[in-house]
Formats: structure tokens, C-alpha cells, sequence
């Protein structure tokens, strides 16, 4: 169980350089999914609220909610490095759900977005935040 809990939270690239790029493509990512999808989540414009697409045909408050959690919450735990392998589950399973379901059959260059996110995020969840993390810094003392 120690392994598996190692292996979740503790990520390190192997340098300083690999650890350090990998804390400015966490950040700038989390700033971008946050300023352009998740303070869409609170805008109304005329009155009306952003309406999220619903695929899976959950119900809509938990489909509002899921939404709002992975493009608000998140990117913020994301630029911290708090959870990161965990926490960005929900955010990869959005983007994977608008390439796939959403915009399966809209011209490429309505499904680049949510392919570029499903991408970044994926890398993410495969190389951890790195080194220089809450994650890292926490947890370090216990596994060495």
C-alpha cells in the first residue's frame, strides 16, 4: 500500500531543469483551463447562465458540478501540485468526454481544444507534477 501511495504522490523528473519545466507547464496549463473554462462556469450574459453540454446524461446538477469542480477546483490543486495524479481524473475525463462524444463529429478545428487538453493532461498523470510540488515537498520524508 506505502508503494502504491509512493508512486500516486511522489514524482521526480530526475533534475532540477526536467522538475522546474514541468512546474511551469503545470501552472500555465492550470491558469489556462482555469481562466478561459472555469470562469466561464460563472458568467451570465443576458441573463443567462453558460449551459455545459451533458453526454452521459447525468443530472444536470451533478453534471453542472462535475464541470465546475474539474475546470475551477482543480487547475487550482493542479498549480499547487496537490493530488495531482488523483485530482486530475475528472478535468481528463471532460476533455476526453467533449473530443470524443461532444465534438466527435465537428471539423478538426473544433476538436483540437479538447484533444490539446486531453494530451496535457495525460502527460501530467504519466510524470506526476514533479519534484517541486506540495506533493513532493509533503510526502518526501516518507518515503526515502
Amino acid at each position: 500500500m506505502q508503494e502504491f501511495i509512493k508512486h500516486l504522490l511522489y514524482s521526480n523528473l530526475g533534475s532540477d531543469r526536467n522538475n522546474a519545466a514541468m512546474l511551469v507547464y503545470r501552472v500555465l496549463l492550470s491558469i489556462e483551463l482555469f481562466l478561459v473554462h472555469g470562469m466561464k462556469k460563472f458568467r451570465v450574459v443576458n441573463g443567462i447562465k453558460n449551459h455545459e453540454p451533458n453526454p452521459l446524461h447525468l443530472p444536470e446538477s451533478l453534471n453542472g458540478l462535475v464541470a465546475t469542480f474539474a475546470d475551477t477546483v482543480v487547475p487550482c490543486l493542479l498549480m499547487l501540485g496537490i493530488g495531482t495524479r488523483i485530482f486530475i481524473l475528472p478535468t481528463l475525463g471532460v476533455t476526453a468526454i467533449g473530443y470524443f462524444v461532444v465534438h466527435r463529429k465537428d471539423p478538426i478545428e473544433v476538436r483540437d481544444v479538447p484533444y490539446m487538453y486531453t494530451i496535457s493532461l495525460l502527460l501530467l498523470l504519466v510524470l506526476g507534477p514533479g519534484a517541486y510540488s506540495v506533493d513532493n515537498c509533503f510526502f518526501y520524508n516518507l518515503f526515502k
